[in-house]
């Protein structure tokens, strides 16, 4: 496959020469492993602009979770990833979309089969799978979202010299969405849940709840949350489910929670629904920013807690090419931007100034190591 990739360049790049025209991209769509797999070939160097470095015999490949990558929220944000890189270096990409976890290895092994220079799995249920085909290959690139190699026996971690581990401490923006809903809501409840209960999920829900604390402590107001108590809480057991999502928050809604963060990837457009259907109450998105990515439900959208993993798979991308590539731990704060809360869009106006304030400061706190996010250092 790559070598027919590399004859179609050097024969572009003859007519260039011959004829000063532009190669024309092409795109094809394939069924392989267990989903589907999107691959679009590198657009012509002379298409791009001279100054940037050109990598037209590069691949990278991405294995997604059982989302997708339209999403509207996790798969589809690494997706941007490469496509970014795409348009900026020529590279060609493919991904492959898992339907469940038992198609996460063929998925893997069928893009290593295929020659791809960096392949990039999205999750933490991809973790064990992800390390098996970087140990049995060792002259492949990885890039994995949302997973650390650790030693639980050790206590320490691991590095795995051609994995790249992109994760993110979410933590520390949803603490400021829940210090934001704690200050915006009307009855005094909100509420989240989560797909799964694993790490990545519940360290949203843990900060937002540590947030809400913090305003509690703070300002002497005393709203609950509903969906997490800091070590149990709602879990729909799926990142597909839709009709979960609208079931979970109709129950919230009828427990007062007036603002809602769902932290299940689609699952979450079923608590817009419901909410919209309520005629009343708003949504904190996850992973990107929903007012643009799930634009059907821009005025329900107070805030998001967003995660960059487009910018941290572009970056890990751009070393691959450049062969500047190295495995081990790379962690999204507020400090280097990876972890943000997205502005407030429509909601802009009703957001009072003082609490505007006051979480720009907590965020400076934050990365100052001067305010816990974590909700077991508050009290309930």
């Amino acid at each position: 496959m790559r070598t027919s990739k590399l004859l179609a360049v050097l024969f572009a790049l003859a007519m260039l020469v011959a004829a000063c025209g532009d190669a024309p991209a092409e795109e094809t769509t394939d069924d392989a492993g267990g989903g589907d797999t999107a691959s679009s070939e590198a657009p012509d160097a002379s298409e791009s602009d001279g100054d940037t470095a050109q990598a037209t015999d590069f691949s990278a490949c991405q294995v997604t979770d059982t989302g997708g990558v339209d999403d509207r929220s996790f798969n589809q944000t690494a997706f941007k990833g490469l496509q970014d890189a795409e348009s900026e270096f020529g590279i060609s990409t493919s991904v492959l979309e898992s339907e469940s976890d038992a198609d996460f290895e063929p998925n893997i092994n069928t893009f290593v089969d295929q020659g791809c220079d960096l392949i990039v799995t999205v999750g933490f249920l991809l973790g064990e799978a992800t390390q098996a085909a970087a140990e049995a290959n060792p002259d492949v690139n990885f890039a994995i979202v949302d997973f650390d190699f650790f030693d639980t026996e050790a206590t320490e971690d691991v590095t795995i010299d051609n994995v790249r581990e992109l994760t993110f401490a979410t933590d520390q923006a949803a603490f400021l969405a829940g210090y934001l809903a704690a200050g915006m809501t009307e009855t005094g409840t909100v509420g989240t849940y989560g797909g799964l209960n694993i790490p990545t999920v519940t360290i949203f829900m843990d900060g937002f709840l540590a947030g809400v604390r913090h305003h509690n402590a703070e300002k002497g107001t005393d709203v609950e949350v509903i969906g997490w108590d800091g070590s149990d809480g709602l879990f729909t057991g799926n990142f597909e489910s839709q009709d979960d999502g609208r079931q979970l928050t109709e129950q919230l809604i009828q427990r007062d929670a007036d603002i809602i963060m769902p932290v299940a990837g689609p699952v979450g457009l079923g608590s817009a629904a419901a909410l919209e259907d309520a005629g009343e109450g708003s949504l904190i998105w996850v992973d990107t920013d929903g007012y643009e990515s799930a634009s059907q439900f821009s005025d329900l959208m107070l805030t998001s807690v967003v995660k960059n993993m487009d910018v941290a798979v572009f970056d890990t991308i751009a070393t691959a090419i450049d062969g500047s590539f190295e495995g081990g731990l790379y962690v999204g704060t507020l400090e280097n931007d990876g972890v943000a809360i997205a502005p407030f869009h429509d909601f802009e106006d009703e957001v009072p100034d003082e609490l505007k304030s006051e979480l720009d400061t907590l965020r400076e706190g934050i990365i100052a190591g001067d305010v816990s996010v974590s909700s077991a250092d508050y009290e309930g």
